[in-house]
């Protein structure tokens, strides 16, 4: 069974290997009533799949409690067709359980409600980051828009520099302007200092402690880069090459090959973006203070001639590292050029 889920209906459609495709309908979106209707099939059903989607996965867990065989599946590893083809619900059902039934889909792992919600806190924090980022923009275009030199201490967004803003001579209008910017860009960063003290809390439990002082210890690895890599790797000990894990970060560059010619492309476009931009800051960071990784961005810049390429190449090996510490329980030993 194949499922195209979305906010207000699932569509579904059913594959059998004898008969093809033997059944299809659309319902609400709702989980229980899928798997009443779904219990007169019990003794047939060998699968049901839906894609990884802002859904999530209430769905696939109500499934798997209900008895069944059930499976998200990695949308940027669906099989497509080289031609344009038509798409619809009903078609992208059908389509899913075909598939299921042949075993040509790749899986992705549902995480525990447990590792969802410690996910869900480091992601809050990024949001929160990128939402104080903005509002810093907008006070900065609305200075340079209305003629204002920036205060001092701006560029750092001192105290000091906040305090100037606020004692500003302004027309009446600009001022409330002003002022609603400040306050919001005030609120953000206290929202900010919260989730950081959520963070260490989390960081503190028996679940995390031990393994990101284990991450802790490489150079240039900390609070926020160990708790990212440990909420967004789930299940490290479930990859069996370090290709894998460097795939699954994005970090893995596309080859392309034919014949004696072989040739590597930009990354992949798929993989965790989350994980690797994390990976990629930390990277800066350990090739700063640590006298081995420094010496393998060297030898990837004279390679490669290109800065940006190397510190990629970097975080790849740093995330291959990590992946290996964490899941042999291993401190880092200036291990950087092995």
């Amino acid at each position: 069974m194949g499922i195209d889920v979305h906010r207000r209906s699932y569509a579904v459609g059913v594959w059998s290997e004898q008969r093809g495709h033997v059944a299809q309908w659309t319902q609400p979106a709702e989980p229980a009533v899928l798997v009443a209707r779904l219990a007169a099939w019990a003794g047939h059903v060998g699968r049901v799949v839906y894609e990884a989607g802002p859904t999530g996965f209430s769905l696939v867990r109500a499934l798997r409690a209900a008895g069944f065989r059930a499976d998200v599946i990695a949308t940027s590893m669906m099989l497509k067709t080289v031609s344009r083809d038509a798409k619809s619900d009903r078609l992208d059902c059908r389509r899913l359980a075909e598939h299921a039934g042949k075993d040509l889909l790749r899986v992705v792992r549902v995480p525990t409600e447990q590792e969802e919600h410690d996910r869900q806190l480091m992601r809050l924090r990024e949001q929160m980051i990128r939402k104080h980022r903005q509002v810093r923009q907008q006070i900065k275009s609305f200075l340079l828009t209305h003629g204002f030199a920036y205060a001092h201490g701006l560029t750092t967004w001192s105290l000091r520099g906040l305090k100037v803003l606020r004692e500003l001579e302004l027309p009446a209008a600009l001022r409330q302007c002003l002022d609603v910017l400040l306050d919001e860009e005030e609120h953000a960063r206290a929202q900010l200092r919260r989730i950081n003290e959520a963070v260490k809390e989390l960081m503190a439990t028996a679940r995390h402690r031990a393994k990101v002082a284990v991450l802790q210890s490489v150079p240039g690895v900390g609070v926020v880069t160990a708790m990212t890599f440990q909420t967004e790797l789930l299940g490290p000990e479930r990859f069996k090459q370090p290709g894998e894990v460097a795939k699954m970060i994005g970090l893995a560059p596309l080859v392309q090959e034919s014949g004696e010619r072989r040739r590597g492309g930009s990354l992949i476009k798929a993989g965790n973006w989350r994980l690797r931009t994390i990976l990629v800051e930390a990277a800066w960071r350990w090739v700063r203070r640590d006298e081995g990784a420094r010496s393998l961005y060297r030898r990837y810049v004279r390679n490669t001639g290109d800065g940006k390429k190397a510190i990629v190449a970097v975080a790849r090996k740093l995330a291959i590292m990590l992946w290996r510490m964490v899941t042999r329980e291993e401190m880092y030993r200036g291990r950087a050029t092995a």
